[in-house]
């Protein structure tokens, strides 16, 4: 197919050859797009990718060689959506915004939700976010160098600060009127409520839009407001904001500051983005691993962070090694105790990291309190019992029939029931102390738990074994 001019027109690729069954990119289509930024093929560009939502944008941009990042942004131009950069990974995000002059970069804020707009400036150097917005209009400066100034992860960081708010005395007529004639810069992209302030903008109400339609036009917006709307303070954590969301089931929060004025609204988009932030984090932490380490981290950065984490665990190694150093004559004495004596303290590892989780994702969301806390004590310790019976007769009998000596069965049933009793004990009562002691227990309760299953199950296998067999 050409064009009026004879020159050969580039049809967008269908649905199926862009994504796969699961909805991610084709390795064949970031490869034709890849082979297009590096041909400075504009137009074939702009075809592939200029019309991909900004989820998908942010993969595809993932997914390129680095230096073929930035090339993609400009050869898309206008038809590059900077949400897109929300999409990435920070690391990903600052090492494209360095290749982007300052004045495109302001360009394409402009467009933003405020939210989106903050998300990309706080990756910038200071001396570039000062420029970008300098090049911004006075009313959006002001607006996003506010919120810029709320901590990293309050919910004033995280609001978007283009709502509508409208006084008490409008009727319905009047608010459907303005926001059928305001200029849709003035307007959220979408939106779920009215908000309704004094003359102070101190908020007062919602009025959701679909009371909003079902009322007829001169019932005042005072008399259908919902004047006991939850509402979060512009200093709120953004954890605490996602569990108001998840108690009650919001899909928006007006954000106010502290005289009660209307600053912002807080959506559910971004509220998902903050829980799976938050998951993710937990669950790197319980790894040892940094709560910010990405995959397109560089290696010296990922090393370092590593490399403490690993030297406290190569300490509490040595702790748990000393106790098999107590026993050394025991051990020279009777092979079979030094081939058993990894397996008591693995599974009681292997029970403790099981009740631990449970313990460090409960006190995340809220769900393990002073008030139910011995509740869960006790039922830890009932699970660690029944298992510790049930695999002490599994691992007795195995062993026993192995060693041939029903005597190192009964030793390693009665340390392996002691060593999961220790585990799910360990396992609830260290993050438990360490939350009360204000230290964060997804990062620091893996190895202090690991090291007390491991001295338990050593030293309660080898000390039963010297009694049973007289061994001392």
């Amino acid at each position: 197919m050409t064009d009026i001019a004879g020159h050969p027109v580039v049809e967008p690729p269908p649905e199926d050859q862009v994504r796969d069954e699961e909805g991610r990119l084709r390795d064949e289509f970031v490869e034709r797009v890849s082979a297009a930024v590096q041909a400075s093929d504009a137009e074939q560009v702009r075809t592939l990718a200029g019309d991909l939502h900004e989820a998908d944008m942010g993969a595809l941009i993932e997914a390129l060689d680095p230096d073929d990042r930035p090339r993609l942004i400009e050869l898309l131009g206008a038809h590059f959506d900077f949400s897109a950069l929300t999409e990435v990974d920070d690391s990903v995000r600052e090492e494209i915004l360095e290749e982007i002059p300052n004045e495109e970069i302001a360009e394409g804020v402009r467009e933003l939700e405020s939210d989106d707009a903050v998300a990309i400036l706080e990756d910038l150097d200071p001396e570039d976010r000062a420029a970008v917005l300098e090049a911004l209009p006075l009313i959006e400066r002001t607006a996003l160098r506010r919120s810029l100034d709320y901590p990293e992860n309050s919910a004033g960081r995280l609001m978007q600060t283009r709502l509508i708010a409208v006084p008490a005395f409008w009727n319905v007529g009047q608010t459907i009127d303005y926001m059928r004639e305001a200029h849709p810069e003035s307007l959220p992209d979408s939106f779920f409520e009215v908000f309704v302030v004094d003359p102070g903008h101190r908020f007062l109400g919602t009025v959701f839009l679909d009371r909003l339609a079902r009322s007829k036009r001169p019932v005042r917006l005072e008399d259908i407001m919902q004047a006991d709307r939850r509402r979060v303070d512009v200093m709120e954590d953004r954890e605490e904001v996602a569990r108001l969301f998840e108690r009650y089931n919001l899909v928006s929060v007006p954000v106010v500051d502290e005289a009660e004025r209307l600053v912002g609204v807080v959506t559910i988009d971004d509220i998902v983005d903050v829980i799976q932030e938050e998951a993710e984090e937990d669950l790197r932490a319980l790894g040892g691993v940094s709560r910010r380490e990405e995959l397109s981290d560089p290696v010296w950065w990922i090393t370092r962070s590593r490399f403490l984490w690993l030297l406290v665990n190569l300490a509490t190694a040595f702790i748990a090694s000393s106790v098999l150093g107590l026993f050394e004559g025991q051990l020279q004495k009777m092979v079979a105790l030094a081939v058993l004596a990894p397996i008591v303290a693995s599974q009681g590892g292997n029970a403790a990291t099981q009740t631990m989780t449970v313990a460090v994702r409960a006190l995340a969301t809220r769900d393990l309190s002073r008030a139910n806390a011995l509740w869960i004590i006790g039922r830890e310790l009932m699970v660690g019992a029944i298992n510790g019976a049930a695999f002490g007769l599994i691992t007795g009998i195995i062993s026993a029939t192995w060693f041939h000596t029903p005597g190192i069965g009964v030793v390693i049933a009665l340390a392996m029931l002691t060593n999961l009793i220790a585990g799910a004990l360990g396992g609830i009562l260290i993050p438990l102390l360490l939350d009360r002691l204000k230290v964060d227990p997804a990062v620091s309760s893996g190895a202090f738990v690991t090291t007390v299953t491991d001295v338990v199950g050593y030293a309660s296998f080898l000390s039963i074994a010297t009694l049973w067999f007289g061994l001392a």
